[in-house]
């Protein structure tokens, strides 16, 4: 059994509700494994995990600072375990190649280059934003040629199938690494 830790900064909670989807996904295999929002924690990566999966979303093209903060803190033992990251974004779904780009860049930031990354489309939740945010989302979306403009529902870009099997993959890599390695 392996111990887990999914550290994510999230903005408006998709990014932890895959978190907390992957972890279930981890625990249902055997292992132990557990979420971490980084908004309000130390930034020192704990002791005694065998993996690490680090989360983070794009707002205004940009991952969150404070995730960007603790892979370069913790950039040294994230290269010792079994890492990956995963981002989301509306990119994600929508065009891949400028999701990618962010992804380059947050590397570039952070000197990490995770062995494994995933894409993960986000969500546009209109019934949670307020008046003026769900305008300028509605704005943005439809510039966009996005017809997901109807602001008395939510849409969920997130493919749980992909977010199971990247989960899956990133265990099934841990469990073929030799101890020590």
């Amino acid at each position: 059994m392996a111990k887990i830790l999914i550290p994510y900064g999230t903005t408006e909670g998709q990014t932890a509700r895959i978190a907390d989807y992957i972890s279930d996904v981890l625990q249902a295999h055997g292992h132990e494994a557990e979420t971490l929002d980084l908004k309000h924690a130390d930034h020192d990566l704990p002791d005694g995990y065998d993996g690490v999966i680090v989360g983070a979303s794009i707002h205004a093209g940009k991952h969150e600072g404070y995730v960007a903060d603790f892979v370069r803190r913790n950039r040294e033992a994230l290269e010792k375990l079994h890492a990956a990251l995963f981002s989301v974004s509306m990119s994600a779904d929508a065009d891949p190649e400028e999701a990618q780009k962010y992804v380059a860049e947050f590397e570039d930031a952070t000197g990490w280059r995770p062995a494994k990354v995933a894409l993960f489309g986000g969500a546009l939740l209109y019934t949670e934003y307020g008046f003026l945010k769900r305008m300028l989302m509605k704005k943005i979306v439809s510039s966009q040629g996005s017809t997901d403009t109807d602001t008395g529902r939510d849409y969920i870009y997130t493919e749980w199938d992909g977010v199971r099997r990247f989960a899956e993959e990133f265990v099934a890599d841990l469990e073929r690494k030799p101890a020590g390695e």
